[in-house]
């Protein structure tokens, strides 16, 4: 099937869903019952393992958004003014707008507008919850969020002005190929990749291709850029599963980048409708550790109050209730102590890819 006869499958099924939401509305008008949605909970009280999946879902606590409220019902509205553009301004006239556009389309909505961004994000998330699929399936794009990735794969990428195939290693300027948002698009030619890499920060990505990393280790390197986009997930997922790469994350040592990790390996709460698809349960966590910040001697900060709330937050989190996790996590709080990626460039430039990074693959058995 052609990138296109798939895409207007897609475009096709998102229409006759949506269609569905707004029918059942009319329904429950007409039966005379209250208007209403029911949602699961989205807290990580409600997060469960799905054991053959291997990732974190939500579980079967639900909430119910109802118009017997005027806040349900002023939500309702919003939901049916949403559905409605995406269904005439998207889908029929093949358009696409960014969350921020959607927050200021509201604009001139009048009741149904949003107060703020947040709040029009969480909608189309809902939507993705009720109705099985996925923002990109609406047209909706995230902000521009410049992740990229560099590495010895050949790529083909298919996008409305045709096709385009390139190496990622040589075909790229030194900043690396751009992830699109939607990376389904994307099609995978050959490889010579060992291993993936996803990093946190763009100083120890740039770091690692400085020192030719990529070439010595046969690595694909990933730049999460912070807490990755859903788009630089399901392409470390992609890559992991259809390619059979095994993958590795190394962030900072803080427990907001544990976290960063747990949303790459078991999935994000927020998004956790979407684990199946986006979530890697095979990435294992190379570093920094909170054992490493000991072992290797690394110049650290002390933890502030929030640093200690997220990690004594995390000890009840089911995504970090391993040994391991636990072990780490505590270790950190005792120490009372935090460490960046960067913090291996006071044993030298290139101590990060000869030492610390051979060891701990070796270690995890990756090399």
């Amino acid at each position: 099937m052609t990138f296109q006869s798939n895409k207007e499958l897609h475009d096709s099924q998102a229409k006759t869903t949506l269609k569905k939401l707004i029918q059942d509305f009319y329904g429950q008008f007409e039966s005379e019952t209250i208007p209403h949605i029911v949602l699961p909970s989205r807290t990580k009280k409600n997060i469960e393992l799905k054991e053959d999946a291997d990732v974190w879902v939500y579980g079967d606590t639900e909430s119910l958004r109802s118009a017997k409220t005027v806040k349900g019902a002023k939500q309702i509205l919003k939901t049916s003014y949403v559905v409605d553009l995406l269904m005439k301004g998207h889908l029929e006239q093949d358009k696409s707008s960014t969350l921020r556009e959607l927050y200021y389309i509201s604009e001139n909505w009048d009741i149904a507008k949003f107060h703020e961004q947040s709040e029009s994000d969480r909608l189309i998330e809902d939507l993705e919850i009720i109705t099985g699929l996925q923002r990109e399936d609406f047209h909706v794009r995230p902000e521009e969020n410049g992740a990229t990735m560099f590495g010895p794969i050949k790529i083909k990428e298919v996008t409305k002005r045709g096709e385009r195939t390139m190496h990622c290693q040589e075909d790229v300027g030194e900043a690396g190929y751009q992830i699109p948002y939607n990376v389904e698009t994307v099609e995978f030619l050959e490889h010579d990749a060992k291993f993936i890499i996803a990093i946190e920060t763009g100083g120890m990505y740039d770091r690692l291709i400085e020192n030719g990393f990529d070439e010595k280790f046969d690595s694909i390197l990933v730049h999460l850029k912070g807490q990755p986009a859903r788009s630089t997930r399901r392409l470390i997922k992609r890559m992991n599963e259809e390619l059979n790469i095994p993958v590795v994350v190394f962030t900072d040592g803080d427990p907001w980048s544990f976290r960063i990790y747990a949303s790459v390996a078991y999935g994000a709460i927020k998004t956790a409708h979407l684990s199946e698809f986006m979530a890697t349960p095979a990435a294992k966590f190379i570093g920094v550790q909170s054992s490493d910040i000991v072992e290797y001697e690394l110049s650290t900060d002390k933890l502030s109050d929030q640093d200690i709330k997220a990690l004594e937050s995390e000890l009840t989190d089911p995504r970090f209730e391993t040994d391991y996790w636990k072990e780490q996590i505590n270790m950190m709080l005792k120490l009372g102590k935090k460490s960046e990626q960067q913090a291996f460039a006071g044993k030298g430039l290139d101590y990060v890819t000869d030492t610390y990074l051979p060891e701990r693959l070796g270690e995890m058995g990756v090399i």
